[in-house]
């Protein structure tokens, strides 16, 4: 069965970081071309990748090195001093995860500045999906700094993830997660630690500022863990506050592949280790959801696409408004959504955060689904994953994936409905 298009859910019982996470999904099974596709086109180069099998405490597992030689293609690289680094948090712990962060003597070392990062992204030749999930995670680590350290955002200079591990890990993450793109992704909570950290100004207390600022505007959820130590890092916290669709424990499904992705230390009562599970769907016609509806007659149109957004970040299964009419003729909108029991209270958040209601209704609703799948099919204007509804064995709809569609047209200059029949007649082709 194809991984693309499945439910995730991320194990974090030792926390969180790049490393880990993009060996869990190179372990859960995305081709490590369509990683080393990215990394190429950010001028990174494929060769820094370093990947390897591991046991950590009895779980074998996938290791994840970088090799930090030399500079990103094209230039754009700063060197500091860990003197002059004017950081709240330890640095380049992605890789020393789970470590106590005691840190040698000062010495040299590159970094890329925040708006050298985003313009390397924005030029690179990155799916768009790839291209929008590694700024949204920047993007995070971004504000973080700039509120922590009294900056704007356009000033801040990355220091720990500017490093090129963390680069290659955010790069390469994004490009896994396009090429799975999940249905929906969820996480109980993420193990922070407590304690002390050692950075250039000193000892702060963990969680990271960083990393717990991360959390804070994505509404994550954070655990102890238990250890006295720093688990989960900036880089790890903003992958997942990018990620995460739903805090909640797993939903009803049937596993389809395990990944496991190793952090370096070995830790005295734990494995490791990060887990990511794909599930597919328990297999049924029916169901039910959660139907939630407000009206509103003062709410500006321009702010209907990012609260839909907002809505679906926080579990919506679907957002639509709707023309109406309220008390003394105002034209007004309805905004409807659909949400799963687990993640009702996130979407009713969202709603009352986003928009300018003050109050929503909301009922369970029956309904009966199709199963659904993602198959790719190979087009002249290349791969485009198309979605497939199945009644049993039967084929009831076949849709190509939109984005997919988009992008391939502004890549090859042709329209979306070019690239839309195109990936069609390949479907219709490989199921004649």
């Amino acid at each position: 069965m194809s991984l693309r298009g499945l439910h995730l859910h991320i194990d974090c019982a030792s926390g969180a970081a790049g490393d880990m996470m993009l060996g869990a999904l190179i372990d859960l099974g995305v081709p490590v071309e369509a990683v080393n596709a990215a990394l190429d086109a950010i001028g990174a180069g494929h060769e820094r990748l370093i990947i390897s099998r591991v046991v950590k405490s009895g779980i074998a597992a996938t290791d994840i090195q970088v090799d930090t030689g030399g500079e990103l293609a094209g230039g754009g690289r700063h060197v500091h001093a860990d003197h002059d680094h004017d950081h709240d948090h330890d640095h380049d712990h992605d890789h020393d995860h789970g470590h106590t962060h005691a840190h040698a003597p000062p010495r040299d070392h590159g970094h890329y500045h925040y708006a050298e990062i985003r313009r390397r992204i924005v030029d690179a030749a990155l799916t768009e999906g790839t291209r929008r999930r590694a700024l949204d995670i920047f993007d995070r680590v971004a504000r973080a700094e700039a509120k922590l350290h009294a900056s704007t955002f356009e000033e801040v200079a990355f220091h720990e993830v500017g490093a090129i591990d963390s680069i290659v890990d955010i790069v390469g993450t994004a490009a896994a997660l396009d090429w799975l793109s999940p249905g929906s992704v969820t996480c109980t909570s993420v193990a922070m630690g407590h304690g002390t950290l050692r950075c250039a100004h000193g000892i702060l207390p963990v969680p990271a500022p960083a990393a717990l600022e991360v959390l804070r505007e994505a509404g994550g959820v954070m655990a102890d863990g238990g250890l006295a130590r720093e688990l989960c890092t900036p880089t790890g916290a903003a992958i997942l506050a990018a990620s995460v669709t739903s805090w909640v424990p797993s939903p009803a499904g049937r596993p389809v592949a395990v990944g496991w992705g190793a952090g370096d230390a070995d830790l005295a009562d734990r494995a490791n280790v990060l887990r990511v599970v794909a599930l597919a769907p328990v297999t049924s016609t029916s169901d039910i959801v959660i139907e939630i509806n407000a009206n509103l007659d003062d709410m500006s149109p321009e702010l209907c696409a990012p609260a839909a957004d907002a809505i679906f970040a926080a579990g919506a299964l679907d957002v639509w408004w709707t023309p109406i009419t309220m008390k003394k003729g105002r034209p007004a909108l309805g905004l409807s959504a659909l949400a799963t029991a687990a993640t009702r209270d996130s979407v009713i958040s969202a709603i009352l955060r986003e928009t300018t209601t003050i109050g929503v209704r909301y009922a369970a609703r029956e309904r009966t689904v199709l199963d659904r799948e993602l198959v790719v099919v190979t087009t002249r204007y290349g791969a485009i994953p198309i979605k497939i509804a199945r009644d049993g064995a039967e084929i009831r709809n076949a849709a190509p994936e939109y984005e997919a569609c988009a992008a391939a047209a502004r890549t090859h200059a042709v329209s979306v409905k070019l690239v839309y029949a195109a990936a069609i007649a390949a479907f219709d082709a490989s199921t004649a």
